[in-house]
């Protein structure tokens, strides 16, 4: 009623009332009355906005690739972008006046396009595909610092890229190439198996060869300490010996020195024997043999006295005519001679 009116707005709504071209009233989800000739609202969304995008790029080696991906923005500096792009609002058809509000998204494509051109090209095409998350971390710095987005009060909350494809007959050659690399990787791994294989069964060998070495080692020192034991052994077997014709051949010496002393006693004895017989027989050479015959055959026995008859009797056989000796006489002298 005389255009004075009622509205309310979202809280996801920032308001600005201008009224003769000055701010009268502001704030998020606010309500009011307002006089419709004199009043002019400006909307400006608080809430966050996503903007998907998709664009053409050529790296260094001259091939074409496609950047997929989202940008993530909200308005922080609401009399800024009021003052930048037209967000006013007609309250009785409940849109906005004009819709250049919608050109942030493209400009927000356009620096993305440009930050990402920048990196790309000094990119090859296999480096570009594997590189969207690195891409994404560099750029979102950009963003932040970009002083077109700090004239437009806006913050940058995200960007990804989802994606950096190449055309199809790139991605089938990089695809052969990429085949090509496995199966050759594929070859080089089978390679290896086998050398290692190789290997293992050298090394094992070298180990037997090893352990036969090492053996016959064993054997030759087990051999070698037999035949120092036996040297050993025969050493003290020699010296043994050696003690022993040393322990005979001194026996031997006092053997030959027993015998030489025992052959000089026989000699001094003999030479006092015979210096005795020497002195005897002086002392008898001036006596008669019959003396000296009766004197050698006093104290004999009669048996022997018999035998020294029967002697001289045998001595003077041709001057006997007959002898007669009768059994009773030789048995008596038997008898005599076992008394």
């Amino acid at each position: 009623m005389f255009n004075f009116k009622f509205i309310k707005f979202m809280p996801s709504e920032y308001i600005l009332r201008y009224k003769s071209g000055k701010i009268v009233e502001e704030g998020a989800g606010i309500s009011f009355f307002y006089y419709a000739p004199i009043t002019s609202i400006v909307v400006v969304p608080i809430a966050s906005s996503d903007v998907p995008f998709m664009f053409e790029e050529v790296t260094n080696d001259f091939q074409t690739v496609t950047v997929q991906g989202q940008l993530t923005y909200r308005i922080v500096d609401y009399k800024k972008i009021s003052q930048t792009l037209n967000y006013t609002f007609d309250i009785k058809a409940k849109r906005y006046i004009m819709d250049n509000y919608q050109k942030i998204a493209q400009r927000l494509i356009n620096i993305a396009k440009v930050l990402t051109k920048k990196h790309i090209e000094n990119m090859s095409i296999s480096q570009a595909i594997k590189a969207s998350e690195e891409l994404a971390s560099g750029i979102i710095d950009e963003f932040r610092n970009n002083e077109e987005i700090k004239s437009l009060g806006l913050e940058i909350m995200g960007f990804s890229i989802l994606a950096i494809l190449p055309n199809k007959e790139t991605a089938r050659a990089l695809e052969a190439q990429a085949r090509e690399e496995i199966l050759k990787k594929a070859d080089e791994a089978l390679y290896e198996r086998r050398n290692a294989s190789i290997e293992q069964e050298r090394k094992v060998k070298e180990n037997e060869l090893n352990t036969e070495i090492a053996i016959e080692n064993k054997k030759k020192e087990i051999k070698e300490t037999q035949l120092e034991a036996q040297r050993l052994v025969m050493q003290k077997e020699n010296q043994i010996k050696d003690e022993e014709l040393g322990y005979e051949t001194e026996l031997e010496e006092k053997k030959k020195q027993l015998i030489a002393l025992s052959i000089e006693n026989a000699k001094s004895q003999a030479d006092a024997k015979s210096y005795e017989l020497s002195v005897m027989m002086k002392a008898f050479s001036g006596i008669d043999a019959s003396v000296m015959q009766s004197l050698a055959n006093m104290g004999m026995k009669p048996d022997k006295l018999i035998a020294i008859a029967f002697q001289e009797l045998a001595n003077k056989a041709d001057k006997i005519g007959q002898l007669n000796i009768t059994p009773d006489l030789l048995q008596g002298l038997l008898q005599g001679n076992e008394k």
